[in-house]
């Protein structure tokens, strides 16, 4: 297998990770009783910030859907390098293995803050950059 086949299957997984995680920030709120109270004062508690009136939920939000704007990038950035790897791999650099570690990163932060599922699609997609970067090099 190719580094170009690599990037590209890391490509998927960025996009249905981004796919899945826009719908978990989007989802309607939780139905127990507890995490209901914890959705509903993430929203009703209002604070200014930066000259606007804000709420956690509004925070949590945002910084979902920026997630989801990044990972996104991340799968164009995948297709992109898988590109590269065909037509000009020394363009590369070190930019795979940065990529990689920044995907490192986040698996740790998966299991150090997250469920099952962040965990096992970080996991995958860092593997998989990996393996990617590594054959890059060996291409070279």
């Amino acid at each position: 297998m190719s580094a170009t086949f690599f990037y590209r299957a890391a490509a998927l997984v960025f996009v249905v990770t981004a796919l899945g995680h826009t719908y978990a920030v989007l989802s309607p709120p939780p139905t127990s009783t507890e995490a209901r109270a914890a959705y509903n004062s993430m929203k009703n508690v209002r604070f200014h910030l930066g000259g606007r009136e804000r709420s956690y939920g509004d925070i949590y939000r945002g910084l979902g859907l920026s997630l989801t704007a990044s990972m996104l990038f991340w799968a164009f950035l995948s297709w992109h390098l898988g590109n590269l790897t065909r037509s000009a791999p020394d363009a590369i650099g070190t930019l795979g293995w940065a990529f990689f570690i920044v995907q490192l990163a986040g698996v740790v932060l998966s299991f150090l803050y997250f469920h099952l599922p962040a965990m096992v699609l970080s996991g995958l997609a860092t593997v998989i950059v990996g393996s990617a970067a590594l054959l890059a090099l060996s291409q070279k």
